[in-house]
């Protein structure tokens, strides 16, 4: 018998004094959200929810992983997403949902033990939607930091055409495997759109140079290589040329310059181009 009237109480609760319970919800939650969310926004959340809540205790179910709250759990992932695009925290989240708890309470103050009971039921209801609300926040927050990262990993990977037939790839911050595909990736595809046959891969930005870090680059230059494509690596301070030597790294015949602008008019020779000084000397 608890078991069906705790249920039967809610039902008639939330359908008596709905409009009540729901502007106190909307209210508490408006607070708790310091009006980032525009008071239309919110109405309509809230109103779906409750709606969608009563529907489902209505059917006796009081589970919210159950089958009757599937619809509920749509509105919270929807509601939680937006939650997280916009920037909010998991409690402001959350808030949405744990609101409902306090803007029941001051109707269920008569302590008779059927209201009681509905109190307890709709609390553990509540809880388990609030923890469904929190994990699908967080998920869709790990969906963000990672896109963010591979568009940060896009950016700190520029391919630039420094001339014809000549690009360059200037590196900054540690080169990892995943970095290093990118660069890869990317280097490949530029060989391919612009014909060119010289790529300069400078490494003045890449703090140190160690054996994995070697590693990375001689596949890149591998690869450009297979295309066809002669690279030079730029950037070799002393410090990490003392470095290289150390670890006995063997760069092969992969052709090394100190700067950018070495390597540059190096590429520029090779690919059959001079350079003139103002005084009418070659370089």
């Amino acid at each position: 018998m608890v078991e069906h009237n705790a249920p039967q109480r809610l039902v008639e609760l939330l359908s008596t004094d709905g409009e009540s319970i729901t502007a106190a919800w909307i209210d508490g939650v408006s607070t708790s959200l310091r009006g980032r969310v525009s008071a239309a926004e919110l109405n309509r959340e809230l109103h779906e929810l409750y709606a969608a809540t009563l529907d489902a205790l209505r059917k006796g179910a009081t589970d919210g992983t159950g089958e009757d709250f599937s619809e509920v759990r749509a509105l919270l992932t929807e509601l939680s997403r937006n939650r997280a695009r916009q920037g909010f925290s998991p409690s402001e989240t959350a808030a949405g949902v744990f609101g409902l708890k306090s803007a029941l309470e001051p109707f269920l103050e008569d302590g008779s033990v059927e209201d009681v009971r509905a109190l307890l039921r709709m609390n553990r209801l509540l809880d388990q939607l609030g923890l469904f609300t929190i994990e699908t926040y967080a998920r869709t927050r790990e969906e963000i930091i990672s896109a963010q990262a591979d568009q940060l990993l896009e950016l700190s990977t520029p391919v630039v055409k420094l001339w014809d037939g000549v690009l360059a790839v200037p590196l900054v911050g540690t080169l990892d495997s995943a970095r290093t595909q990118v660069v890869m990736e990317k280097l490949l595809q530029a060989l391919v759109d612009t014909g060119s046959e010289q790529a300069i891969i400078d490494i003045t930005g890449v703090p140190a140079v160690d054996t994995q870090v070697a590693q990375h680059l001689l596949k890149t230059v591998m690869a450009a290589q297979l295309m066809g494509a002669e690279c030079t690596v730029s950037g070799i301070r002393p410090q990490i040329a003392q470095t290289i030597v150390a670890l006995g790294i063997e760069f092969g015949d992969i052709v090394t310059k100190a700067t950018l602008a070495d390597a540059l008019r190096h590429a520029l020779r090779k690919s059959g181009t001079d350079l003139v000084a103002r005084d009418g000397g070659r370089r």
